[in-house]
C-alpha cells in the first residue's frame, strides 16, 4: 500500500530541510519509536525536523506524490501511540517551530507555532498579565499536541478545554496545500467549521503549523483548598453538591492516599496531609480576595457539613508547591513505581465517578493487579493505570486485555466515553469502534478520506 522511502526521497528531503535536520536508519534515536508510555513502538525510516510551514508543504507534496506515510510528532508526551510511526515512513518533528509570533492585546489573542511548549505559553501569558486557561498536567507538551488531542486539564471545570481557545489555525493538508482556517473573529457561522475538525483529530487530517489562541485577563487572586475524606465515596459525593451551591471552582481534582504516597516517594517531598483515604483539591480564582475567600468558605463549610475530615487552605507558596507539585507528578510517580503500565483515560458523568472507581478496585482484587488512579473530579475524567509489577509476560498481556475490556464496557454502561483528553491514537482504536459503532466510524472514515484520499497522514490511527 505504501512505498518505502528511497534514496532519491532522502535527497529531496535533504534539499528541503538541510543536512542537519534529517536522520536516517541507525542515526535515529530509539526514543522516536515510542511515546511517553511506550506501549506502542515502531521506528520511522527517516526523521525530519522542520522549521517552516513551507517546508512541511513541500514534504507533504513529496509524500503525497510518492504515497509515503507521514507521522507528526511534537514532544512525544502522548500516551496512546498517536505520534508513533506505526507504518514507518517519514516522522516529521515540529519542536523547532517553537516561536511565539504575536501577542494581540486588543483582541486578547496570541499566535504561536506548534512546537511552543505549554509551560512556555503559560509563562509568556502570565508575564503579560494574561492567562492561557487550558492546563493539562504535562507542561512539557507542545501546543500542537494539545490542539491535536483537544487537551483538557485541571482548569476545564471553569474555563473549558483547548478547543474553546482555538480561534484560527494554519494547516498543511496531506497533499501539501496550505489552509487558513478560522480567524481572529469572536463569532463564526460561515459554513462548516473545518478548524474544529482539525482540533482533536490527532494529526490524521492535517498538520498544524500555526495557531491563534484566545487569552483571558489573569485573575488577581488564586487560592486552593485541600479537603480530606475518610473514603472515596464521600469525596466524590461532594462534587455534585459543590456545583449545586452555585460556586464554580477553577479545578476539582480527586486523589487517593496511595497515589499521594507514590508522589511523595518520587519527589522526595512531604504532602501536607496523608492520614486519610481520599482527597479533593480545589482551586478558586477571581479578581478580589473577598470574592475568592467567600467562594472558598462556602465550599469548605459545605464539605465539612457532609462529612469532610478537615479543609486546609493552600495559600502559602510553600504549601502550594507541595500540593500542586505532587498532583503534577502523579503520572510519573506511578510509572516509576512499576516495571510497565498502561492507561485508561475514561470520562464518565460526575455522579458516576465513585461507581467506576469502585469497579476498578474490584478488578484490582479480582486479578491481583495494582490499579492506582486519580482524576479530574469536576468533569468526570479519570486516569486509571494498570501496573505490571513482577507479573509474568503472558499473564500480564491476558489480564491487561481483560481488564481494559471490562473497564471500557463499564464506562459505556455508565454513559461515559473512551477518552476524556488523551485521545485514541493507535492503542484505543478497538474501544472507540465498540463505543461508537459502525455508522459513526464510517462517517469518521469518510471525513478522513475527504481530507486524505491516500491515507498517508498518521495512518492506522483513531478510526482505521
Amino acid at each position: 500500500m505504501y512505498n518505502k522511502v528511497s534514496a532519491r526521497d532522502i535527497e529531496l528531503l535533504t534539499q528541503i530541510v538541510g543536512n542537519d535536520n534529517i536522520f536516517v536508519g541507525k542515526d535515529i534515536n530509539a526514543d522516536y519509536a515510542h511515546d511517553e508510555l511506550g506501549t506502542v513502538s515502531n521506528m520511522p525510516e527517516v526523521l525530519v525536523r522542520v522549521t517552516t510551514t513551507e517546508q512541511i508543504s513541500q514534504i507533504m507534496s513529496l509524500a503525497y506524490k510518492n504515497t509515503i506515510p507521514v507521522t507528526v510528532r511534537g514532544s512525544g508526551t502522548g500516551l496512546v501511540g498517536a505520534a508513533v510511526p506505526v507504518c514507518g515512513g517519514i516522522l516529521l518533528e515540529t519542536t523547532k517551530m517553537n516561536k511565539i509570533l504575536e501577542l494581540d492585546t486588543d483582541n486578547l489573542t496570541v499566535t504561536v507555532q506548534p512546537g511552543v511548549l505549554l509551560m512556555e505559553l503559560a509563562a509568556f501569558a502570565e508575564e503579560n498579565d494574561l492567562l492561557y486557561p487550558p492546563d493539562p498536567g504535562e507542561k512539557s507538551a507542545t501546543i500542537g499536541g494539545n490542539i491535536s488531542t483537544n487537551a483538557g486539564g485541571m482548569r476545564a471545570v471553569k474555563y473549558g478545554v483547548t478547543r474553546d481557545y482555538v480561534r484560527a489555525l494554519t494547516v498543511v493538508a496531506p497533499n501539501g496545500d496550505i489552509l487558513n482556517l478560522g480567524g481572529k473573529v469572536a463569532k463564526n457561522s460561515s459554513g462548516y467549521s473545518l478548524k474544529d475538525l482539525i482540533v482533536g483529530s490527532e494529526g490524521t487530517l492535517g498538520i498544524i503549523t500555526e495557531a491563534v489562541l484566545d487569552l483571558v485577563p489573569l485573575p488577581k487572586v488564586s487560592v486552593s483548598l485541600l479537603v480530606p475524606f475518610t473514603d472515596m465515596k464521600s469525596a466524590i459525593a461532594a462534587v455534585p453538591q459543590i456545583f449545586k451551591s452555585k460556586i464554580t471552582p477553577t479545578a476539582i481534582e480527586y486523589m487517593s492516599r496511595d497515589t499521594i504516597l507514590f508522589a511523595e516517594d518520587y519527589l522526595g517531598k512531604k504532602f501536607p496531609d496523608k492520614k486519610n483515604e481520599a482527597y479533593i483539591l480545589l482551586t478558586f480564582d477571581g479578581n478580589s480576595n473577598e470574592q475568592v475567600n467567600a467562594d472558598m468558605t462556602i465550599v469548605a463549610e459545605l464539605c465539612l457539613n457532609i462529612g469532610a475530615v478537615d479543609a486546609y487552605i493552600v495559600d502559602t507558596e510553600e504549601r502550594k508547591k507541595s500540593v500542586w507539585s505532587a498532583r503534577g507528578a502523579f503520572l510519573e510517580a506511578i510509572k516509576s513505581s512499576t516495571t510497565l503500565m498502561d492507561e485508561c483515560d475514561v470520562v464518565v458523568p460526575v455522579n458516576k465517578i465513585d461507581t467506576f472507581l469502585n469497579f476498578t478496585h474490584e478488578l484490582s482484587n479480582q486479578y491481583n493487579i495494582r490499579i492506582p488512579s486519580f482524576g479530574h473530579a469536576g468533569d468526570g475524567n479519570l486516569h486509571v493505570y494498570i501496573c505490571k509489577d513482577d507479573l509474568a509476560e503472558d499473564k500480564w498481556e491476558k489480564s491487561l486485555k481483560e481488564i481494559f475490556d471490562k473497564m471500557y464496557e463499564k464506562a459505556r454502561e455508565l454513559g461515559g466515553l473512551v477518552s476524556g483528553e488523551h485521545g485514541i491514537g493507535y492503542a484505543k482504536k478497538v474501544y472507540l469502534k465498540e463505543q461508537l459503532g459502525n455508522e459513526q466510524i464510517a462517517l469518521m472514515q469518510g471525513i478522513k478520506k475527504v481530507f486524505d484520499e491516500k491515507n498517508i497522514l498518521n495512518p492506522n490511527k483513531v478510526c482505521f
